[in-house]
């Protein structure tokens, strides 16, 4: 069936995006013909890392590309939380304010605090209002579906290639939606390795190992309680048993039950690259169209790693005396202009000025310091120009841990 396509919206809103900034030959295209031509699938959670290396571009263009798509309602942007381990979106949030940052993972026993450099994933989704697409309904997906193709993140990767949830969905032998009091049974060949049952809806968990030498069971009941998942017994051997999922909570599940082999359950998940919360925050786009985005989280949110860059005019007071505030503020509102441009040529963003200072971010120590190199000649361009008017400019870098706030 031919996707339905809201063609006089979609037309608007590209004519838009093409007056949106000054784009390379065709980039606009190439998403057009994503927005008609993918799949569903492709056109829910998508990568712009992984979208601008299968088309050819620049990541920073296809990161601003998808920036101003969802400025002109062309594409949603989601936030998610993701495990490490395992790439589930445990939690998604469409707005940053919203987004918190305590991480939970029962099925891989993970409990800690997310940062911005790795565990916060930014998503970007073709609009409902251009294109409907089965994932704008997760209620409607199959429950093997929702597990693995809206749940898992399409990144993680075990060390042979495979994608985890492409993996984890050939080891599952049931998946089921149960209501509460609801029960469903299946018979799994368990082999040595681990019986594992989970709740993606409330991360409930239960690891049975499977080994020669424990009690034959013929039959195994794995029960989801409101606060955990209890089998009903700890070790079986190997061989064909019945399993039964059986929901006593008060809330719906959405309940798997697969047998995992020890390579697989040991086997750490790498992620292919994808857009972090950090390198998001070091975006000039993003910061200059997304102005109303703010933190919630009191606390903030943790950077393990970022460079800032700090520069300040010195005797900028004396400078205001000499020339008078109206020549020494449009002095110092044209350094600011020279600063900027420096700062976005090297991939850095503005976070702040503060009177004639300026605070920048930056992923990358080095170009924060060809920043500080290129600052220094433009300034001395700029005193050229100025006739006993020169000024001179402080610079520091710090790299390090800090703090989103």
């Amino acid at each position: 069936m031919a996707a339905l396509i809201q063609e006089k919206l979609l037309d608007e809103r590209l004519a838009g995006l093409e007056k949106a900034r000054s784009w390379s030959p065709r980039v606009v295209s190439k998403l057009e013909s994503l927005i008609r031509n993918g799949e569903d699938q492709e056109l829910y959670g998508i990568n712009p890392i992984a979208f601008a290396a299968e088309k050819g571009m620049q990541e920073n263009e296809a990161i601003d590309l998808f920036l101003h798509a969802t400025k002109l309602r062309l594409m949603e942007m989601n936030w998610h939380l993701i495990c490490p381990m395992c790439g589930d979106q445990l939690q998604s949030f469409s707005s940053l304010k919203t987004l918190h940052s305590h991480l939970s993972c029962n099925l891989c026993q993970l409990n800690t605090e997310a940062t911005l450099d790795d565990f916060i994933k930014v998503s970007f989704t073709v609009s409902h209002e251009i294109r409907d697409i089965a994932f704008h309904h997760p209620e409607r997906l199959s429950p093997l579906d929702y597990m693995t193709q809206y749940r898992l993140s399409r990144e993680g990767r075990f060390p042979d290639g495979t994608r985890f949830r492409d993996g984890l969905r050939r080891l599952i032998r049931i998946a089921v939606f149960l209501e509460p009091g609801q029960s469903e049974s299946c018979e799994i060949k368990a082999k040595p390795g681990f019986l594992a049952s989970h709740d993606f809806l409330n991360q409930r968990t239960s690891m049975i190992e499977v080994r020669e030498g424990a009690a034959p069971q013929s039959e195994v009941t794995i029960t989801f309680l409101d606060d955990q998942a209890k089998g009903s017994v700890t070790e079986l051997a190997p061989g064909t048993v019945k399993v039964t999922l059986k929901n006593e909570s008060k809330l719906k599940g959405l309940t798997f039950a697969a047998w995992i082999p020890p390579a697989d359950a040991e086997s750490p998940v790498k992620f292919d690259p994808f857009l972090t919360g950090k390198r998001l925050f070091t975006s000039q786009t993003f910061r200059d169209i997304f102005r109303s985005e703010v933190i919630g989280s009191s606390e903030g949110l943790a950077i393990k790693d970022l460079t800032l860059l700090f520069t300040d005019l010195k005797g900028s007071t004396e400078l205001y005396e000499r020339i008078g505030d109206l020549e020494a503020f449009s002095l110092v509102r044209q350094h600011f202009d020279s600063l900027a441009k420096v700062i976005n040529r090297n991939s850095g963003a503005i976070i702040k000025t503060i009177g004639d200072a300026v605070m920048a971010a930056f992923l990358n120590p080095l170009d924060a310091t060809h920043a500080a190199a290129e600052m220094l000649q433009e300034i001395e361009g700029f005193n050229r120009s100025l006739r006993n008017k020169e000024i001179v400019l402080k610079i520091g870098l710090h790299k390090g841990a800090s703090i989103a706030v």
